[in-house]
């Protein structure tokens, strides 16, 4: 099973992370470290990577909702940024200090709905058709009738909400479209495993520091710099010990159902909950979203999805962590130069996390080869030979 089946949808570092403007020059690099030396998993801030944080209000029928988004750059194309299932725009971080190192752009990582701080009143519902609506009425809310020249990137889930968006046109300025990691072919077949890979991660976890750990060491993050920031935006706090819907929620699959009778019931009862509590006492911390309940919208995301991006009347660019990934349709449409293609090898499915140099690299290539942005800090293009 490839890593993108095992992880659809959803490197150690110094003690201090770098400024921004250092471009991330540790990104994905595994560092040696001393004897006796412990690698540190404790969370990072968003400002260390941003410029600034701001909550975009949309309204529609049913009311307002509030898109959490993180920014960076004054000026050249908007790089509005897609971040994979389960994961959120803190996902975008040690990428924004890489390429705002090499290119002259601004940055817009968006929270997509039911994901990071993004507050929407229906947030069950994540259908294409409805997280494209949001892309687009998040850059009207934010630019007005007249936006900037904007590029869409996006990652797995985001990706293919990228390429829906483009596709119906609900960005009247959009210049550029990449996808990362993220192919029709390969995407539904993974779809049959995602049920068992998502039973197999905690529930739960007891600290911000443990869910960091986890994921390094589990894979699903390779990059312990990216971690350490963007995990934060993956799971929150318990909802408070009070609340027994929510503690069955989160103790499901620790917890061993115990059979109950008609004289026994009220005591198994009262012991299920007193565990369910000390649970929430001792793993505090839980994902954000309920990956599994989000099933019934996932072939809506894929299906129809190469042929979609190879539609899209604009340059595009594929970035894949292994050429085994394309299908039949890019396969031919990559042979006859409908989209520039490259591959970056020794990269989990987070491509943008494992490898935020090498991504930053790619995409300032294709910005500066299409006359879209400026080189700047000496930024040398080499140009892919697909």
């Amino acid at each position: 099973m490839s890593a993108l089946e095992k992880s659809m949808h959803l490197g150690r570092l110094p003690s201090r992370p770098p400024l921004p403007g250092s471009g991330g020059s540790q990104s994905g690099a595994k560092m040696r470290m001393g004897p006796g030396r412990r690698r540190d998993f404790s969370p990072v801030p968003w400002s260390q990577y941003f410029e600034s944080m701001e909550d975009v209000e949309v309204e529609n029928e049913t009311g307002k909702d509030t898109f959490r988004v993180y920014k960076s750059g004054s000026e050249g194309p908007v790089l509005l940024l897609l971040h994979g299932g389960g994961h959120s725009a803190l996902s975008w971080a040690v990428f924004t200090a890489a390429i705002i190192s090499r290119v002259q752009c601004r940055i817009v990582a968006l929270d997509l709905r039911g994901h990071g701080e993004t507050k929407v009143r229906n947030s069950e519902d994540l259908s294409a058709e409805t997280m494209a609506k949001d892309v687009g009425n998040v850059v009207e809310a934010m630019y007005g009738d007249l936006p900037p020249p904007i590029m869409l990137i996006g990652h797995s889930m985001g990706g293919a909400i990228a390429v829906h968006t483009a596709s119906s046109s609900l960005v009247p300025s959009l210049l550029g479209l990449c996808m990362i990691d993220v192919v029709e072919g390969t995407a539904m077949d993974a779809l049959n495993s995602m049920q068992n890979f998502l039973r197999g991660r905690p529930k739960t976890f007891k600290s911000l520091e443990n869910a960091i750990e986890w994921s390094v060491k589990s894979g699903q993050i390779r990059n312990l710099e990216s971690a350490r920031v963007s995990m934060v935006g993956q799971v929150k706090q318990c909802e408070g010990i009070t609340s027994p819907e929510g503690s069955k929620s989160i103790v499901e699959g620790i917890i061993e159902e115990e059979e109950e009778d008609e004289e026994g019931s009220e005591s198994v009862n009262k012991r299920k909950k007193e565990d369910d509590m000390e649970t929430k006492k001792d793993h505090p911390y839980t994902w954000r979203i309920e990956l599994a309940k989000t099933e019934k919208y996932w072939d809506g995301w894929f299906r129809g999805l190469s042929n979609l991006f190879l539609s899209c009347p604009i340059p595009k660019l594929l970035l894949l962590a292994g050429v085994d990934r394309l299908d039949k349709d890019l396969t031919i449409g990559q042979m006859q130069g409908k989209f520039q293609m490259q591959v970056l090898p020794q990269c989990g499915h987070a491509v943008h996390e494992d490898a935020p140099d090498k991504v930053a690299e790619a995409v300032a290539t294709f910005l500066i080869r299409h006359r879209f942005a400026e080189p700047i800090g000496g930024f040398q293009c080499v140009f892919p030979g697909c």
